[in-house]
């Protein structure tokens, strides 16, 4: 028997972080976090430095051809990091 103004205790961490706005900065953090997962060891392993500001996603990457690549896989690469989350976090990508 459950009262209506009961919440499971994900619903209750989700309000919290909707209400404090806190849900973007999470979402950026699980990003940055679990990019190796994302992309894959190679890519990752020629990335130097991953931040997300103003739903923009920076990368530094190291090698030439792989800076190329990317840039040519930026549609995919968002789309596949908005999947991870389950929602649009990342709306550009910038390389450099």
């Amino acid at each position: 028997m459950s009262k209506h103004n009961e919440l499971t205790l994900k619903e209750a961490i989700n309000k919290m972080l909707t209400t404090y706005q806190l849900k973007g900065r999470l979402n950026e953090a699980h990003v940055v976090n679990k990019w190796e997962e994302i992309v894959g060891k190679t890519i990752a392993k020629y990335t130097k430095n991953v931040y997300i500001k103003d739903k923009k996603l920076f990368i530094k990457i190291d090698s030439a051809p792989l800076k190329q690549e990317l840039h040519f896989q930026k549609e995919q690469l968002i789309k596949l990091i908005n999947e991870e989350v389950g929602e649009q976090v990342i709306v550009d990508v910038l390389i450099y």
